[in-house]
């Protein structure tokens, strides 16, 4: 499995310099599909002096978990008079899907889960569709551009409720999914001390997650339990969800720190 693991690595970091070698040489920008925290920890953590270009990543909204990135040549920077592209600029190809019931009256509470095992059976493969957002019985799903008129036609069943699927036109860039505040002490502000308190879970069990690689502080994989968490900082654990840290107040008469966190919901 370890050797699996390496190879994969190996190729994704292959398809990164290559895409970066690609927009360099044409002078273009290339995309990445969508990638998931531990591809785009790959991409964070390849050394600067293996790619030929800059690169941006976004999601469609900042807090986007699955990002497409960018690969910029200087060029083009050159080329626009800018030291800097927004997104419409860059240029990212995908779009935002609404999938709505055909008949609200009837429809069943859908979850994240029920939309994403919708598209997967129609044979999507997960590198082309980024983040699904749900409000009420919409979801908004950012999909690659060239799946968008096929879930548009082929999206018909989301578990029994009848749906249908249409790009929608809308800004997203500032969206803020809801969050639960959560507030309660910890003995330090150590990633495994804020792990139980955002998920009601024992500190056992969470530490395990960290060294088993599937946290993520802003984006890049953390496996060590002692890690100072910042204020303001965006963990995300593989399989259960994502919560910012938003400081500390005082201290109990334990010495225990009360601390405040966001939890997405």
């Amino acid at each position: 499995m370890k050797e699996n693991q390496t190879k994969e690595l190996k190729l994704l970091e292959s398809r990164f310099i290559e895409l970066s070698r690609t927009a360099y040489q044409r002078e273009i920008i290339t995309y990445s599909d969508f990638l998931n925290l531990n591809e785009q920890n790959i991409l964070h953590t390849l050394p600067k002096e293996e790619l030929y270009t800059g690169y941006l990543s976004f999601g469609g909204y900042d807090l986007a978990e699955r990002q497409m990135a960018a690969f910029i040549p200087d060029a083009l920077y050159l080329r626009y008079g800018k030291k800097s592209l927004s997104e419409d600029e860059i240029g990212y190809p995908f779009s935002v899907l609404s999938v709505i019931p055909l008949n609200r009256k009837f429809a069943e509470v859908l979850s994240h889960r029920d939309y994403l095992g919708a598209l997967l059976n129609l044979g999507i493969e997960r590198s082309k569709l980024g983040d699904i957002l749900i409000t009420g019985d919409e979801a908004l799903v950012f999909a690659h551009n060239d799946m968008c008129d096929f879930i548009s036609s082929e999206l018909t069943r989301v578990r029994h409720t009848m749906v249908r699927a249409s790009r929608k036109e809308c800004a997203l860039k500032d969206y803020s999914p809801d969050f639960e505040e959560i507030r309660g002490t910890v003995a330090s502000v150590r990633l495994d001390s804020l792990l139980p308190l955002a998920f009601s879970s024992s500190r056992t069990r969470l530490s395990g997650l960290i060294e088993g690689a599937k946290v993520f502080v802003n984006g890049r994989l953390v496996t060590s339990n002692g890690y100072q968490v910042q204020e303001g900082d965006i963990i995300s654990v593989r399989g259960m969800g994502k919560f910012r840290y938003d400081g500390t107040g005082q201290r109990t008469r334990k010495n225990r720190i009360y601390v405040v966190i966001h939890k997405y919901v």
